[in-house]
């Protein structure tokens, strides 16, 4: 059993035991994972990235980091199994999509962004097709 299922199935419980499985409907869990992604968000915001990354190794802010990236998972996994979507193997096929759409020897060393629907290099150059919810 992975991880994923893991938590897929402690989640499930935790649900059962307070009946609340009624109110987990995909459009609601969703939201749910919206919002906690915000507070994600909310707790680096406006933060400089060199203090950020100096502040994320020390608590308390790596307690609520950790925190709210566990409620982000949660949900993300609860939405996976609302849509009967297995997250570990379709990462991983989208992982090696995305590695053969950008290939090293093109984007070694490029920073992507995303402009007018296509992936362009920190330059401006145009570096390949981008496609919704790339690749990390």
């Amino acid at each position: 059993m992975s991880d994923l299922h893991e938590i897929r199935d402690a989640a499930r419980a935790f649900r059962a035991e307070r009946d609340w499985e009624k109110f987990q409907d995909p459009k609601s869990v969703m939201l749910a994972l919206v919002g906690e992604v915000g507070e994600l968000a909310e707790l680096l915001q406006w933060l400089p990235a060199e203090k950020a990354r100096s502040l994320l190794v020390e608590e308390p802010l790596r307690g609520r980091v950790a925190d709210e990236l566990s409620d982000v998972l949660i949900y993300l996994v609860t939405l996976a199994d609302k849509l009967d979507i297995d997250l570990a193997p379709t990462a991983l096929a989208k992982i090696q999509r995305s590695a053969e759409k950008h290939p090293v020897a093109k984007v070694h060393g490029v920073a992507p962004t995303r402009t007018g629907g296509r992936l362009h290099g920190a330059k401006g150059t145009a570096q390949a097709q981008a496609t919704p919810g790339g690749c990390p």
